[in-house]
């Protein structure tokens, strides 16, 4: 026997599509119910047919029976009908099944079932012709069945059943006599099928099998081939199922009054700030619609569902009362209502502080000055600034203090805050501004002299003595690269040309230092003086200093 899976399986779904075709006449050709084909040659393709399969609804069942029992009325129908070596072609009769259920959902079936056919198609003599006939059909099978209890009514079920089919001999009826009055013998085949159907329940222990629509598959011997086939056929069954033993499973919830509790978060707001709404409704039930709606004595509630929020901008400061209510009917029992108290506050004034950065600057240098506000309602702030003397500048969380032209003393900065609501704060911080004490001029500085009495005969002429002296004008120099040397040539009333002697001493000690020193020619300032003296004075000027040169004429 082969046979795939598939074909069993679409065979099923299609079964239970035909209800509404294999109740109704497909034409002239075809035999009324009780006629069986003795002899086929020429197949009839059925009409086409249409089905719906019917919506079941979900629930709770609150019983699975340990034993169902089924007594009804079956119909068996050849597909097509009049097919080659089908004997089944159009029978009634009845069935009855026995279902062991092991759980909710899986059970063992054994069904038996008996038909009968009142005439028979003889259609191997022409024309076809329609005689009266006496024949039975049993089948016995066995399977599993798949229940889906999902509903406290309705119960739809699928099953495969395996066993076999016995047909008696078919004979014709009115004194007919010889081997021509049995023209099909009796077979004992292979039978299953597959299929489902659907059960209401009437009260506890009884159901009506609404419909019972199934793919059947017998493998009797095609009599005009004499070869063994498998024949295609429907069988339809209706009747009572009666249930015994078994257990209560879970019911349907029983649904007490409705309760509801509400609830706000945050429970204590400032003006404007939102506040969340949220109610929690018990023993609601779920094949019904609940409305929400919500009112307060404060603000403006939005929100017609199990959530909401309260708009506190309107809201003047005070304790309100948040009223919540949900109703799914007209009775008692069906709605309820809930409170949640919130408070709403009056804004609060932002809070700053101020801080100047360093705190202590000398006239004419900056300070950086920084404010810190916070708002407890995070509300915009706006800053200024101001100062005791000074100028500050800036807008932000930061401004600058100038002190260009301030005396010495504290100077004090005001550091203002303000938000939307004109709510204002204000730190002050100090600033310290000194004036530079001025520092003292340097001084210039009278370095050795150099002596020039003793060569009579040279008398402008550095000698070792003048050497020595100006060896430590050069360390000098040296250790103040900066500063400037004057060097003022002097001589005796009593010299000729003392003017033209004065100014070759001072020169010939410079070109010592700048010779054999290697001083800077530009540091080095040659006068010629007005003292009665034989000799050169040298003066160190620093950076800064001047040298009173009153009476002193410059070498050029």
């Amino acid at each position: 026997m082969r046979f795939s899976a598939g074909f069993i399986a679409t065979t099923a779904a299609v079964a239970f599509l035909m209800q509404a075709a294999v109740v109704r006449a497909e034409g002239a050709e075809q035999p009324p119910p009780g006629v069986v084909s003795a002899s086929l040659t020429t197949p009839v393709m059925p009409a086409a047919s249409e089905g719906a399969v019917l919506p079941y609804l979900h629930g709770m069942d609150g019983h699975t029976p340990r034993v169902e029992v089924f007594f009804g009325y079956s119909y068996l129908r050849a597909v097509p009908t009049l097919a080659p070596g089908n004997r089944l072609v159009w029978l009634n009769g009845g069935s009855t099944s026995i279902a062991l259920n092991f759980n909710r959902h899986l059970g063992l079936v054994g069904d038996f079932g008996g038909f009968d056919d009142s005439q028979v198609l003889l259609s191997g003599v022409t024309p076809s012709v329609v005689v009266n006939s006496s024949g039975t059909v049993y089948t016995y099978l066995f399977g599993p069945r798949l229940s889906f209890r999902s509903h406290e009514r309705f119960t739809p079920f699928v099953q495969v059943l395996f066993g076999g089919a016995r047909a008696s001999a078919v004979t014709l009826a009115g004194g007919c006599t010889g081997l021509g009055c049995t023209p099909l013998p009796v077979e004992n085949k292979f039978a299953m099928t597959a299929g489902g159907g659907l059960d209401f329940k009437v009260r506890h222990h009884l159901a009506i099998r609404l419909i019972q629509a199934e793919y059947l598959m017998t493998s009797f011997e095609n009599h005009s081939t004499g070869a063994a086939a498998h024949q295609n056929d429907v069988r339809l069954s209706t009747g009572l199922v009666f249930s015994f033993g078994g257990s209560s499973g879970p019911r349907m919830p029983e649904y007490g009054p409705v309760t509801y509790s509400c609830s706000v978060n945050p429970m204590s707001v400032f003006q404007g700030e939102a506040i969340a709404v949220s109610g929690t409704a018990v023993n609601l039930n779920p094949n019904k619609t609940a409305v929400y709606t919500w009112s307060a004595d404060g603000g403006t509630v939005a929100g017609d569902g199990s959530t909401a929020k309260i708009d506190t901008m309107n809201a003047a400061p005070g304790t309100y009362t948040l009223k919540g209510h949900v109703s799914e009917g007209d009775r008692a029992g069906d709605s309820a209502d809930c409170t949640a108290p919130y408070v709403v506050k009056a804004p609060e004034p932002p809070t700053i502080s101020c801080s100047a950065s360093p705190v202590t600057v000398t006239a004419g240098d900056p300070s950086t000055i920084t404010a810190v506000a916070v708002s407890p309602q995070n509300r915009p702030l706006t800053y200024s600034y101001s100062a005791t003397a000074g100028a500050v500048s800036g807008s932000g969380t930061t401004a600058t203090l100038a002190t260009g032209g301030v005396a010495a003393g504290v100077v004090n900065v005001t550091c203002n805050a303000v938000d939307d609501k004109s709510q204002t704060a204000s730190a002050m911080t100090p600033v310290t501004v000194v004036v530079p004490v001025a520092a003292p001029l340097p001084m210039t500085s009278a370095l050795c002299s150099i002596n020039f009495d003793r060569d009579v005969r040279r008398p402008a002429r550095v000698d070792n003595e003048g050497k020595a002296c100006l060896d430590q004008v050069a360390l000098s120099l040296q250790r103040s690269p900066d500063a400037k040397l004057a060097m003022v040539g002097d001589a005796s009333g009593k010299e000729k040309k003392g003017s033209k002697l004065a100014a070759e001493r001072a020169t010939n000690a410079k070109a010592y230092l700048v010779g054999e020193k290697g001083i800077d020619p530009s540091r080095i300032t040659v006068y010629t003086g007005t003292e009665d003296a034989k000799g050169v004075t040298d003066t160190l000027i620093p950076t800064g200093a001047t040298m009173d040169t009153t009476g002193d004429t410059p070498v050029k």
